[in-house]
């Protein structure tokens, strides 16, 4: 990849910038996106561990309008996929490289949208009591989607907001109006809930992300151990919730993703492939 980017860099064969307010130039950029996309799609074929899974045959048109059609809304990008499958270490390598790169993007998580369980949570002695005794954590009706909703389309149309944050240390806290995010150019949405009905028709590219069981089992292990403080026998008994959940509401969505991304992708190549479209979407003559 970045062999990709050296000749973008160093090519003399560039294009004029296109006027983006007209719309000859929105299909000239259209046009030459779509050349690049599939030079991207050719080169990760050829790679040991690709991280396309599989490209919707239809995305490229669907997109390729969606920007020539309503340039001025935000592009707003939904990652979902089941528990430890790599969504949030993907979105952290975004990050990463956001920074890097200063790129127009705002990144938030679903997971802030769950709902104030505090008082459950008191009345049952734990979470895990909660959970054990029917909580269904996961569920399309266990977040507020309501807010969800509204917050994303102010921010599609470039006003920013304060969106809740969800306590993720046991207790259930929900705190409202608690985290600005800023309206940038691309606004990239993860978490199990990205793709519930009540939502997932705002999103411009819908992203699916997943690993193998194995693989998130071990992470997820991992993650509620060290990370949580969760005794081993808590931690198997919430994944095997977690898988169940899966199972019902997010991985059906599989099918109707634009993208399905290989959550055990190496994150340097990922990395590269992000350099990359920065490289070709700034580098006009």
């Amino acid at each position: 990849m970045q062999l990709l980017i050296d000749k973008e860099l160093n090519s003399h064969d560039k294009i004029l910038k296109p006027d983006f307010n007209s719309r000859t130039g929105r299909e000239l950029l259209v046009f030459y996106l779509q050349t690049k996309f599939r030079q991207i799609l050719a080169y990760d074929r050829r790679c040991a561990a690709p991280i396309f899974v599989e490209v919707n045959p239809n995305f490229i048109a669907n997109f390729s309008k969606r920007l020539i059609n309503n340039p001025h809304k935000r592009l707003l990008i939904g990652i979902t996929g089941e528990s430890a499958s790599g969504k949030s270490t993907i979105c952290k390598e975004l990050k990463k490289i956001i920074e890097q790169l200063s790129m127009p993007v705002s990144v938030l998580s679903t997971d802030n949208y769950f709902n104030d369980i505090s008082q459950l949570i008191k009345e049952y002695g734990s979470f895990d009591n909660l959970r054990d005794n029917g909580y269904d954590v996961d569920a399309p009706t266990s977040f507020q989607l309501d807010i969800l909703k509204e917050d994303l389309q102010k921010l599609s149309v470039g006003s920013d907001v304060k969106i809740p944050m969800y306590l993720p240390n046991g207790t259930g806290i929900s705190v409202p109006h608690a985290q600005e995010v800023i309206s940038r150019k691309i606004i990239v949405v993860e978490g199990i809930a990205t793709m519930y009905e009540q939502v997932k028709d705002i999103f411009d590219v819908k992203i699916y992300v997943e690993a193998e069981n194995d693989i998130r089992k071990a992470r997820f292990i991992n993650r509620a151990c060290k990370e949580r403080n969760q005794s081993e026998e808590n931690a198997l008994k919430h994944w095997d919730y977690i898988t169940s959940a899966g199972e019902k509401y997010v991985k059906p969505f599989r099918n109707n993703a634009d993208l399905v991304l290989n959550g055990n992708a190496d994150l340097k190549y990922f990395s590269k492939i992000l350099e990359y479209i920065h490289t070709i979407t700034n580098n006009f003559q």
